[in-house]
Protein backbone atom coordinates (compact mmCIF):
# COMPACT_ATOMS: atom_id res chain seq x y z
CA UNK A 1 0.00 0.00 0.00
CA UNK A 2 1.44 3.28 -1.35
CA UNK A 3 1.82 6.07 1.03
CA UNK A 4 1.02 9.64 -0.20
CA UNK A 5 2.96 12.20 -1.41
CA UNK A 6 2.60 16.11 -0.64
CA UNK A 7 -0.99 17.19 0.59
CA UNK A 8 -0.51 20.80 1.28
CA UNK A 9 -4.09 22.51 1.47
CA UNK A 10 -4.06 26.44 1.13
CA UNK A 11 -7.19 28.60 1.69
CA UNK A 12 -6.88 32.16 0.86
CA UNK A 13 -9.58 34.57 1.42
CA UNK A 14 -12.57 32.19 0.47
CA UNK A 15 -16.21 33.55 0.70
CA UNK A 16 -18.93 31.62 -0.09
CA UNK A 17 -22.89 32.43 -0.03
CA UNK A 18 -25.42 30.19 -1.49
CA UNK A 19 -28.62 32.26 -3.19
CA UNK A 20 -32.59 32.16 -1.94
CA UNK A 21 -35.62 32.01 -4.19
CA UNK A 22 -37.73 33.85 -1.49
CA UNK A 23 -34.62 35.39 0.56
CA UNK A 24 -31.39 37.50 0.87
CA UNK A 25 -28.60 35.63 -0.59
CA UNK A 26 -27.14 33.42 2.77
CA UNK A 27 -23.08 34.07 3.73
CA UNK A 28 -21.48 31.00 5.03
CA UNK A 29 -18.16 31.68 4.71
CA UNK A 30 -16.51 34.93 4.89
CA UNK A 31 -12.79 35.52 4.36
CA UNK A 32 -11.07 31.95 5.69
CA UNK A 33 -7.80 31.55 5.36
CA UNK A 34 -5.76 28.19 6.62
CA UNK A 35 -3.27 26.28 6.00
CA UNK A 36 -2.99 22.56 6.28
CA UNK A 37 0.71 20.56 6.13
CA UNK A 38 1.09 17.61 4.49
CA UNK A 39 0.68 14.54 6.36
CA UNK A 40 -1.56 17.14 9.12
CA UNK A 41 -4.89 15.56 10.86
CA UNK A 42 -6.91 18.35 11.00
CA UNK A 43 -10.28 18.67 12.62
CA UNK A 44 -12.99 21.41 11.54
CA UNK A 45 -15.78 21.88 14.75
CA UNK A 46 -18.27 24.43 15.66
CA UNK A 47 -21.93 25.41 15.26
CA UNK A 48 -24.61 23.22 13.14
CA UNK A 49 -24.80 24.78 10.36
CA UNK A 50 -21.88 27.29 10.28
CA UNK A 51 -20.19 26.46 7.03
CA UNK A 52 -17.84 23.10 8.09
CA UNK A 53 -19.11 20.72 5.64
CA UNK A 54 -19.42 23.63 2.97
CA UNK A 55 -15.79 24.05 3.77
CA UNK A 56 -14.83 20.54 3.25
CA UNK A 57 -16.95 20.30 -0.28
CA UNK A 58 -15.00 23.22 -1.47
CA UNK A 59 -11.25 21.94 -0.55
CA UNK A 60 -12.98 18.86 -2.39
CA UNK A 61 -14.14 20.57 -5.52
CA UNK A 62 -17.80 19.92 -5.48
CA UNK A 63 -18.46 23.61 -5.44
CA UNK A 64 -16.60 26.46 -5.98
CA UNK A 65 -16.00 29.73 -3.47
CA UNK A 66 -17.36 33.67 -4.47
CA UNK A 67 -14.19 34.96 -3.98
CA UNK A 68 -10.77 33.90 -2.88
CA UNK A 69 -8.74 30.40 -3.80
CA UNK A 70 -8.05 26.86 -3.06
CA UNK A 71 -4.80 24.89 -3.37
CA UNK A 72 -3.70 21.33 -3.25
CA UNK A 73 0.44 21.30 -3.42
CA UNK A 74 0.41 23.75 -6.55
CA UNK A 75 -2.57 23.16 -8.15
CA UNK A 76 -5.94 25.71 -7.84
CA UNK A 77 -8.86 23.24 -7.11
CA UNK A 78 -11.65 23.53 -9.48
CA UNK A 79 -13.35 20.70 -9.77
CA UNK A 80 -13.21 16.94 -7.82
CA UNK A 81 -9.68 15.05 -8.37
CA UNK A 82 -9.00 11.41 -7.25
CA UNK A 83 -6.08 12.70 -5.29
CA UNK A 84 -8.71 13.76 -2.88
CA UNK A 85 -10.51 11.30 -1.55
CA UNK A 86 -14.28 12.12 0.26
CA UNK A 87 -15.76 9.87 3.03
CA UNK A 88 -19.46 11.03 3.66
CA UNK A 89 -21.61 10.43 7.10
CA UNK A 90 -23.59 7.64 5.40
CA UNK A 91 -21.46 5.02 3.70
CA UNK A 92 -22.94 6.44 0.02
CA UNK A 93 -21.81 3.12 -1.41
CA UNK A 94 -24.10 1.38 -4.82
CA UNK A 95 -26.20 -0.81 -3.26
CA UNK A 96 -26.46 -3.05 -6.67
CA UNK A 97 -22.65 -3.98 -6.89
CA UNK A 98 -20.92 -6.06 -4.54
CA UNK A 99 -18.49 -4.36 -1.76
CA UNK A 100 -15.34 -5.21 -4.39
CA UNK A 101 -17.02 -3.69 -7.39
CA UNK A 102 -17.37 -0.93 -4.62
CA UNK A 103 -13.90 -0.67 -4.11
CA UNK A 104 -12.77 -1.14 -7.22
CA UNK A 105 -15.02 1.72 -8.78
CA UNK A 106 -12.84 4.26 -8.72
CA UNK A 107 -9.68 2.86 -10.33
CA UNK A 108 -12.76 1.81 -13.10
CA UNK A 109 -13.44 4.99 -13.87
CA UNK A 110 -10.01 6.75 -13.92
CA UNK A 111 -9.27 3.47 -16.34
CA UNK A 112 -6.21 1.85 -14.45
CA UNK A 113 -8.19 -1.10 -13.49
CA UNK A 114 -6.33 -3.38 -15.09
CA UNK A 115 -3.00 -2.50 -14.05
CA UNK A 116 -3.68 -1.65 -10.22
CA UNK A 117 -6.77 -4.31 -9.37
CA UNK A 118 -4.23 -6.45 -7.73
CA UNK A 119 -3.85 -4.11 -4.92
CA UNK A 120 -7.49 -3.84 -4.25
CA UNK A 121 -7.11 -7.16 -2.00
CA UNK A 122 -4.81 -5.46 0.36
CA UNK A 123 -7.40 -2.64 0.80
CA UNK A 124 -9.95 -5.81 1.99
CA UNK A 125 -7.22 -7.03 4.13
CA UNK A 126 -6.27 -3.70 5.83
CA UNK A 127 -10.02 -2.53 6.63
CA UNK A 128 -11.14 -5.89 8.44
CA UNK A 129 -13.14 -6.59 5.11
CA UNK A 130 -12.12 -10.10 4.03
CA UNK A 131 -14.50 -12.61 2.77
CA UNK A 132 -17.00 -10.13 1.95
CA UNK A 133 -15.67 -8.93 -1.14
CA UNK A 134 -18.88 -10.99 -2.56
CA UNK A 135 -21.34 -9.18 -0.50
CA UNK A 136 -23.36 -6.32 -1.04
CA UNK A 137 -23.78 -3.00 1.30
CA UNK A 138 -26.87 -4.26 3.17
CA UNK A 139 -25.28 -7.20 4.27
CA UNK A 140 -22.84 -4.96 6.20
CA UNK A 141 -23.43 -3.52 9.60
CA UNK A 142 -22.84 0.26 9.57
CA UNK A 143 -19.23 0.15 10.54
CA UNK A 144 -18.16 -2.50 8.17
CA UNK A 145 -20.25 -0.32 5.50
CA UNK A 146 -18.22 2.79 6.49
CA UNK A 147 -14.67 0.77 6.53
CA UNK A 148 -15.34 0.04 3.11
CA UNK A 149 -16.05 3.40 2.25
CA UNK A 150 -13.05 4.19 3.74
CA UNK A 151 -11.47 1.61 1.31
CA UNK A 152 -13.19 2.97 -2.11
CA UNK A 153 -11.53 6.17 -1.10
CA UNK A 154 -7.70 4.95 -0.03
CA UNK A 155 -8.05 2.41 -3.36
CA UNK A 156 -6.93 5.71 -5.44
CA UNK A 157 -4.06 6.51 -3.21
CA UNK A 158 -5.04 10.54 -2.51
CA UNK A 159 -3.08 12.80 -1.03
CA UNK A 160 -5.60 14.36 0.88
CA UNK A 161 -8.54 12.19 2.92
CA UNK A 162 -11.30 14.87 3.63
CA UNK A 163 -13.78 12.95 6.46
CA UNK A 164 -17.43 14.47 6.03
CA UNK A 165 -18.65 13.33 9.69
CA UNK A 166 -18.01 10.29 8.90
CA UNK A 167 -18.81 8.66 12.54
CA UNK A 168 -22.27 10.58 13.19
CA UNK A 169 -24.51 7.35 12.26
CA UNK A 170 -22.53 4.90 14.47
CA UNK A 171 -23.57 3.69 17.88
CA UNK A 172 -21.31 4.98 20.93
CA UNK A 173 -18.90 1.59 20.66
CA UNK A 174 -18.50 1.25 17.42
CA UNK A 175 -17.51 4.71 16.68
CA UNK A 176 -14.72 4.80 19.04
CA UNK A 177 -13.32 1.40 17.40
CA UNK A 178 -13.44 3.56 14.04
CA UNK A 179 -11.67 6.47 15.29
CA UNK A 180 -8.85 3.92 16.02
CA UNK A 181 -9.04 2.38 12.72
CA UNK A 182 -9.07 5.79 10.83
CA UNK A 183 -6.08 7.27 12.98
CA UNK A 184 -4.32 3.67 12.10
CA UNK A 185 -5.07 4.77 8.31
CA UNK A 186 -3.29 7.79 8.55
CA UNK A 187 -0.62 6.71 10.49
CA UNK A 188 -0.29 4.14 7.68
CA UNK A 189 -0.70 6.42 4.76
CA UNK A 190 0.88 9.64 5.97
CA UNK A 191 -2.03 11.88 3.90
CA UNK A 192 -3.20 15.36 4.93
CA UNK A 193 -6.55 14.03 6.52
CA UNK A 194 -9.21 16.63 7.07
CA UNK A 195 -12.77 15.42 9.02
CA UNK A 196 -15.84 17.30 10.24
CA UNK A 197 -16.93 16.46 13.27
CA UNK A 198 -19.64 18.09 16.25
CA UNK A 199 -18.11 15.99 18.65
CA UNK A 200 -15.25 18.18 20.78
CA UNK A 201 -13.88 15.10 22.57
CA UNK A 202 -13.69 12.86 19.20
CA UNK A 203 -11.69 16.41 17.53
CA UNK A 204 -9.01 16.23 20.69
CA UNK A 205 -8.68 12.93 20.41
CA UNK A 206 -7.81 12.00 17.06
CA UNK A 207 -6.46 15.69 14.85
CA UNK A 208 -2.68 17.24 15.26
CA UNK A 209 -4.72 20.89 15.29
CA UNK A 210 -8.08 21.80 15.63
CA UNK A 211 -9.75 24.28 13.36
CA UNK A 212 -12.88 26.15 15.63
CA UNK A 213 -15.51 28.08 13.45
CA UNK A 214 -18.04 30.25 14.29
CA UNK A 215 -21.16 30.76 13.75
CA UNK A 216 -22.03 31.37 10.03
CA UNK A 217 -21.16 33.72 8.45
CA UNK A 218 -18.15 31.09 9.73
CA UNK A 219 -14.81 32.84 10.72
CA UNK A 220 -12.23 31.05 11.87
CA UNK A 221 -12.58 31.56 15.94
CA UNK A 222 -8.87 29.84 16.52
CA UNK A 223 -6.49 26.91 15.63
CA UNK A 224 -5.72 25.24 18.81
CA UNK A 225 -2.68 22.51 18.36
CA UNK A 226 -2.72 19.16 19.97
CA UNK A 227 0.29 18.58 21.99
CA UNK A 228 -0.85 15.20 23.60
CA UNK A 229 1.30 12.08 22.36
CA UNK A 230 -0.49 9.15 21.11
CA UNK A 231 -2.38 7.20 22.14
CA UNK A 232 -4.88 9.60 24.02
CA UNK A 233 -6.54 9.18 26.90
CA UNK A 234 -9.48 10.60 27.18
CA UNK A 235 -9.66 10.96 30.83
CA UNK A 236 -6.56 12.82 30.97
CA UNK A 237 -6.41 16.08 32.95
CA UNK A 238 -4.90 17.49 29.84
CA UNK A 239 -7.27 16.29 27.64
CA UNK A 240 -10.41 17.54 29.49
CA UNK A 241 -8.76 21.07 30.18
CA UNK A 242 -8.15 21.36 26.40
CA UNK A 243 -11.94 20.06 26.11
CA UNK A 244 -13.22 23.23 28.66
CA UNK A 245 -10.75 25.51 26.54
CA UNK A 246 -12.66 24.57 23.05
CA UNK A 247 -16.27 24.51 24.24
CA UNK A 248 -15.38 27.80 26.22
CA UNK A 249 -14.57 29.41 22.86
CA UNK A 250 -17.64 27.23 20.90
CA UNK A 251 -19.95 29.61 23.49
CA UNK A 252 -18.07 33.06 22.80
CA UNK A 253 -18.49 31.77 19.33
CA UNK A 254 -22.47 32.17 19.27
CA UNK A 255 -22.67 28.58 20.24
CA UNK A 256 -24.52 28.39 23.60
CA UNK A 257 -27.09 26.61 22.02
CA UNK A 258 -24.98 23.93 21.32
CA UNK A 259 -23.53 23.32 24.37
CA UNK A 260 -25.75 20.27 25.69
CA UNK A 261 -24.97 18.51 22.55
CA UNK A 262 -21.48 18.68 23.23
CA UNK A 263 -21.63 18.04 26.72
Amino acid sequence: METAEQGTIRIKDVRKTFPQVDGPDIAVLDNINLVFNPGEFISLIGPSGCGKSTLLRLIAGLIQPDSGELRLDDESIHAPGYERGLVFQDPTLFPWKTIYENIAFGLRARGVYKRERENIPEFFKFMGLEGFEKSYPHHLSGGMAQRASLARALVNNPKVLLLDEPLGALDAFTRMNMQDEILKIWERRGMTTVMVTHDVDEAIYMANRIVVMSARPAKIEQVIRVEMGRPRQRDDPDFLELRAKILQILHFAGARQELQYYL
